[in-house]
């Protein structure tokens, strides 16, 4: 019978991550020597080599990638069984993993986690902010506990609770102030900027131009909204923002802001989490949270 612990599959699981022994000893709490004897260790367990070992980088082998997809499974289970004692207790405690997109992140989180620190004292939150693509794998992949994005994301292996619908708003230089709020069609002929590949919120904007995913000549890709808002400010062009970045993202721009007449593009916000997670009733009190201070 083959003898692997689950301390062994955290290292692997580590260094598979991380492509490389120094980051995934630092990740794993461990020094490089010692996660070194642990993964030859389990290769020798197995009878198989899991990774192929260059100077400067490590990679799965075939049978490694096979390997890792099962122990992510394995370690998922895991994390849950812990995650039935917490469920037991009558109120938030302990550590609470969110993830949440950059497009909500900046302007929302400072309110959120001061909530949170308010009614539940106990809980340790910690924050993960990237795109949905990855929020989505490393929820199943048992990375986080919850995630904060917009809606659909139509996983079936996913609870989706919704909390809020929320307009996007045009912004254009201020040399534009006063003129006529350009249709979607119109838009289409402008210089739109929009966030570069990856996030839901350039699919959302392009969508409402009905415009392909692909990107068109001329497209302008830019990294944030604040990129993108400053870039309007030097008049290259025009973008959509949503309302909650309004505050924060023109204070400093030399930008004018415009509603879209009805019906307005917009987006919903919501919560995610996996089903089988035995936090779910206190993951529902979070979300109740999250949707008041929203408000």
């Amino acid at each position: 019978m083959i003898n692997i612990s689950i301390r062994q599959m955290r290292y692997f699981e580590a260094l598979a991550q991380h492509g490389h022994f120094g980051r995934a000893a630092d990740a794993a709490s461990i020094s490089q020597p010692a996660l070194s004897i642990q993964i030859k260790e389990l290769e020798a367990e197995l009878g198989m080599p899991l990774f192929e070992r260059a100077a400067r980088q490590v990679r799965l082998t075939s049978f490694g990638a096979v390997f890792a997809g099962r122990v992510r499974e394995i370690l998922s289970q895991v994390d849950e069984l812990g995650e039935l004692a917490r469920a037991a207790q009558d109120h938030l405690a302990g550590r609470l993993r969110i993830g949440v997109i950059p497009t909500i992140a900046p302007y929302l989180l400072p309110q959120i986690v001061g909530a949170l620190g308010r009614d539940y004292p106990e809980l340790d939150v910690r924050l993960r902010e990237t795109v949905t693509p990855k929020l989505i794998q490393e929820l199943k992949d048992g990375q986080l506990d919850t995630a904060l994005l917009a809606l659909p994301v139509s996983e079936p292996s996913f609870t989706e609770v919704p909390l809020f619908d929320e307009s996007f708003v045009l912004v254009r230089p201020e040399a534009q102030a006063g003129e006529p709020v350009p249709s979607p069609e119109k838009l289409r002929e402008m210089k739109l900027l929009l966030l570069e590949e990856g996030h839901c919120f350039r699919d959302q904007a392009l969508s409402f131009c009905n415009m392909p995913s692909a990107t068109p000549r001329e497209l302008l890709d830019g990294s944030s909204l604040s990129t993108l808002v400053q870039m309007v400010g030097a008049g290259i062009g025009v973008t959509l923002i949503p309302e909650m970045a309004v505050p924060v993202e023109t204070r400093s721009a030399h930008v004018w802001i415009d509603q879209f007449p009805h019906p307005r593009p917009n987006r919903s916000i919501g919560m995610i989490w996996r089903r089988s997670n035995p936090l779910a009733p206190q993951l529902e009190k979070v979300a109740n949270l999250v949707r008041e201070t929203a408000k």
